[in-house]
């Protein structure tokens, strides 16, 4: 296994010291490097609660700091925090990829800056606080690591297309797909009709004047499906 070098510097970045080492080296410790591919000695399953423990974290960030956000907004914004080249940019911030444990080739093919191996040990890493020291303690770190990030979003985003992939991402999902499902009324005043697929997700259709157009309507017609926007959300 390509071990990584001490974690002195994460906690004193994350401003903790962890009790018990074995469940902050499990944290970092990528399933390439398991001697047992049925063992529990990898991330995997802190990497799952941690991505809960985050997303609750920054729901009552987000509603604390704006108490007039309209739901659609607070799901925007929801949606860029807690992605996974969000996760993967706090990840480097606290240099994560230097001190993670990986296979020795994994580690040789750039796993150490790989942005799903990065995510993935970000919220292993929330988790692993979580169980040793509770939801307060953690959530006053995500608003550290994340808080600064939060000041960096825009007011709103309100095209569709946008939103829809940083949803997807949000939920690790593949990203959208426009596709063109048909084409009628004469030249002058064509319609448009476009299907958006995302792998694992029922797909919807939109409506337009032009393939943009059918393309935003089609993406707005799965976000409200999936109760990201409200229907008539701006």
């Amino acid at each position: 296994m390509a071990r990584g070098h001490s974690t002195k510097g994460l906690e004193t970045a994350l401003g903790y010291k962890f009790r018990d080492k074995g469940v902050l080296e499990r944290a970092l410790t990528h399933s390439s490097a398991r001697s047992d591919r049925r063992s529990a000695e990898d991330n995997e399953r802190l990497e799952f609660l941690g991505d809960r423990v985050l997303g609750l974290a920054i729901a009552e960030l987000l509603v604390e700091m704006d108490p007039a956000a309209t739901e659609g907004d607070l799901a925007r914004r929801f949606n860029r925090l807690v992605r996974r080249d969000t996760c993967a940019r706090v990840a480097r911030s606290l240099n994560l990829g230097s001190i993670m444990t990986l296979s020795p080739s994994e580690a040789e093919s750039g796993g150490r800056d790989k942005e799903t191996i990065l995510a993935d040990a970000a919220e292993a890493l929330l988790a692993a606080i979580f169980l040793e020291a509770g939801y307060e303690v953690v959530r006053d770190i995500v608003r550290r690591c994340w808080g600064p990030l939060l000041e960096a979003l825009p007011e709103s985003v309100t095209d569709a297309k946008s939103t829809l992939q940083e949803w997807a991402q949000g939920q690790g999902l593949a990203l959208p797909q426009y596709v063109q499902i048909g084409r009628k009324g004469p030249d002058h005043a064509p319609l448009f009709t476009t299907e958006v697929r995302i792998a694992g997700r029922e797909p919807a259709m939109g409506t337009g004047a032009n393939k943009r157009a059918a393309e935003q309507a089609a993406a707005t017609a799965l976000l409200e499906r999936e109760g990201v926007w409200r229907v008539n959300s701006d």
